[in-house]
């Protein structure tokens, strides 16, 4: 099984989404091909009513600690109610910004 499954298969059990799209954007970052380190999530649940962006993260990076501790080294997550995800147009997650490359550029000082 991937990490991308394995991530969806976490988010499904955990909070029973009505939607839920994991992104594998590994490839937009320097790291070697099939890293399986850099994901985007939407996930779309009556289970985030009432709870604010940071608890809403907090309980999705809970779900996912043990790919964390396992080497994933990155995640936007999008986590919509249904509500919020209808007034969006029910739309795929916003693209990711592209990588800086995490190093120096070429241009910077020693």
């Amino acid at each position: 099984m991937t990490r991308r499954e394995r991530i969806e298969q976490a988010l499904t059990a955990g909070l029973a989404p009505m939607q839920v799209e994991v992104t594998d954007e590994s490839h937009m970052h320097n790291v070697p091909p099939g890293a399986e380190s850099h994901f985007k999530v939407l996930v779309v649940s009556p289970a985030f009513a009432g709870e604010r962006l940071l608890g809403r993260h907090r309980r999705v990076n809970g779900l996912l600690a043990d790919e964390f501790a396992g080497g994933m080294h990155a995640l936007a997550i999008h986590a919509w109610t249904p509500e919020e995800w209808f007034e969006k147009g029910g739309g795929a997650a916003p693209n990711s910004p592209e990588c800086l490359g995490g190093g120096r550029s070429s241009d910077s000082p020693a």
